[in-house]
């Protein structure tokens, strides 16, 4: 992989190192990156009503579930992009779904 600092890439790489169109050299996460404010829709937690069968955690695809101690968290909503996954998958309807309010 070619890592490339804009500011050096004339310097040391060279223009022709640089990948074209912005072409995928690596993995992405959201874990790298805060895609929160992303959100058009917001799912919310009812820690009361969940049961912790942990369907929702493998499915986020944003690793904005977070577990702790075999017990679902509350969201990680500086990388929840509300896709809404996670509210179909919950047996136990322990997640609301409404329009992100945009401060």
């Amino acid at each position: 992989m070619i890592s490339v600092n804009v500011s050096d890439a004339n310097e040391k790489n060279g223009w022709k190192d640089i990948p074209m169109a912005g072409a995928l050299t690596e993995g992405g996460t959201a874990l790298l990156v805060n895609t929160g404010d992303w959100r058009t829709m917001r799912p919310h937690f009812l820690a009361d009503k969940c049961v912790h069968c942990m369907m929702c955690f493998p499915t986020c695809p944003d690793s904005a579930i977070p577990v702790k101690d075999g017990k679902r968290q509350d969201f990680d909503f500086m990388h929840c992009k509300g896709c809404g996954v996670c509210v179909k998958v919950c047996p136990a309807k322990a997640m609301t779904w409404e329009k992100e309010e945009k401060l």
